[in-house]
């Protein structure tokens, strides 16, 4: 009987179109490409928060990024969170995790500490890295080339390390089931990597689109803030150079596909998945990096799935409905044939898989925004924002500020905010009362009476009960049950029926 194995590819701050597999031929990643056209094609995936740690402990737990803790960079996971080895490891799950973690709450580079049922000799995360150079070498490792850093050699990268560990262990195990994260930092600045890639991108200019031009008029003050006057500039002669970045996307490219090629040489049934946590303005919307917003440019992810023996997926597929980072734990689970926990957010994408060209899995996607990182505000401060993504629209709504609502089939490039649009007034307010049932439903800490009032709002809804759900959630297998406080008998219903106003609770 064939094993069950899963390798999950990822890199870090990689757009939907820095794929050549995504539209974009001037891209060179021929090897993530082959992966797109041997497997699925997501087309309208999207992370559920465009910040580093959030986004991959929603990945690794299954939960928004408000239900583990970890909701913004340099916070660790809460207690009792799982993450998915502890789901696998007991089950006789091989589980191994090398490179780039970020959700132990420590600096960028992590404790270097192997989180719980992760194999430890396998364990890899920067500062293991880092505690592998001297002093200099450590300068040296920050430097971006263009700054003066030295030529690089590929096996003195983070990425090599990475991935030679990674061959080590499919080798090792390839007769056994198991769950392999290869988590590469790479393209995140500082842009470290080896010829022909360092120059490979050299006199590129990022093609213009007309988002570049946009001077965020009837957008949110977040937006204009964030935006810092670029969206008062010349916007007839942008010039976007991302040498560093697309080098290093290239680079990145290359070494997975050193562990594509050990699959196919040692575990050719195995499912291989490819993601990166969040995308990059590159000046779309005027905006640089990543920050509070659902703009394609830094919430859309490249995903791509080639299923292994027990899921697998048609070749060459494109799958064009909206997809969401939350429902891979429950697809890995669902592929292991293990439970799939009620309190987890996401479902699982089998339905997809084995049916691409039927109607979509999911009707919506989350995507939410906190806080850049907890121990300074140099990406705004606060931020609450939630939002939904559909196949067609998008709403985003701020606790603080004014909201956006898009129609991607009339405005594919995000330019004109309909939220007041009477146009537009059935389909939003449709999306708003789903994103306060997501929100309620998922349990979020944040939800009030403030996101049901909005200022575009005919009346005014709110009310102090915060539609009637209870703080417990459903529980999962060997969790302990929760009991209800006015009865102390165990749980069975999670929604309190609303009360009369004046009534008492």
């Amino acid at each position: 009987m064939a094993k069950r194995q899963i390798v999950f590819l990822m890199t870090d701050t990689t757009r939907f179109d820095m794929l050549g597999a995504y539209g974009n031929k001037d891209m060179k990643t021929p090897n993530l490409d082959k992966l797109a056209s041997e497997g699925m094609r997501f087309d309208r995936a999207y992370t559920t928060q465009p910040v580093c740690g959030p986004a991959r402990s929603c990945i690794f737990t299954g939960l928004y990024p408000h239900g583990t803790g970890s909701f913004t960079n340099s916070v660790p996971l809460w207690q009792g969170v799982k993450t998915i080895s502890e789901y696998l490891t007991p089950k006789g799950i091989h589980s191994a995790y090398i490179g780039k973690w970020h959700l132990d709450g420590g600096d960028y580079f992590g404790n270097g500490e192997c989180p719980p049922c992760y194999d430890s000799e396998y364990w890899y995360d920067m500062r293991n890295f880092l505690q592998e150079l001297n002093t200099e070498e450590r300068i040296e490792s920050r430097k971006k080339l263009r700054d003066g850093g030295k030529e690089v050699k590929a096996e003195s990268t983070f990425a090599h390390r990475v991935v030679d560990r990674a061959l080590d262990f499919i080798e090792k195990n390839k007769d056994r089931d198991f769950f392999l994260t290869v988590s590469l930092d790479e393209p995140h600045g500082p842009y470290r990597c080896p010829e022909p890639y360092a120059s490979m991108y050299k006199d590129y200019k990022w093609p213009v689109t007309p988002d570049m031009k946009d001077r965020l008029e009837h957008k949110p003050k977040a937006e204009r803030l964030w935006a810092s006057g670029r969206e008062k500039e010349d916007k007839d002669n942008i010039n976007i150079t991302p040498s560093g970045l697309l080098g290093c996307n290239s680079f990145a490219d290359y070494e997975l596909g050193r562990v594509i090629d050990k699959v196919n040489e040692c575990t050719k049934d195995a499912m291989v998945v490819y993601t990166s946590d969040h995308g990059d303005a590159l000046d779309s919307h005027s905006l640089n990096i990543k920050g509070p917003s659902v703009y394609d440019a830094v919430a859309k992810i490249p995903l791509i799935i080639r299923g292994g023996v027990y899921m697998p997926t048609k070749e060459g597929v494109v799958y064009p409905h909206v997809a969401s980072h939350v429902d891979l734990l429950p697809t890995f689970l669902d592929y292991y044939g293990l439970e799939i926990p009620p309190f987890l957010h996401g479902v699982s994408m089998r339905k997809a898989i084995e049916d691409p060209e039927g109607e979509g899995y999911r009707k919506w996607a989350m995507v939410e925004f906190h806080r850049y990182e907890v121990d300074h505000d140099g990406f705004g401060g606060l931020q609450l924002m939630r939002g939904l993504v559909g196949d067609r629209y998008k709403l985003c709504e701020f606790l603080t500020d004014s909201d956006e609502l898009f129609d991607n089939e009339v405005d594919p490039y995000e330019l004109e905010n309909l939220i007041e649009d009477k146009r537009y007034t059935e389909v939003r307010d449709e999306m708003h009362e789903a994103l306060m049932e997501e929100m309620n439903a998922k349990r979020d800490p944040f939800r009030g009476y403030q996101w049901r009032y909005r200022y575009w709002c005919p009346e005014d809804k709110s009310d102090w009960e915060c539609d009637g759900y209870t703080r417990q959630r459903p529980t999962g297998e060997g969790e302990v049950k929760q009991l209800d406080y006015e009865t102390g008998l165990e749980i069975t219903e999670y929604v309190r029926p609303k009360k009369k106003h004046g009534q008492a609770t």
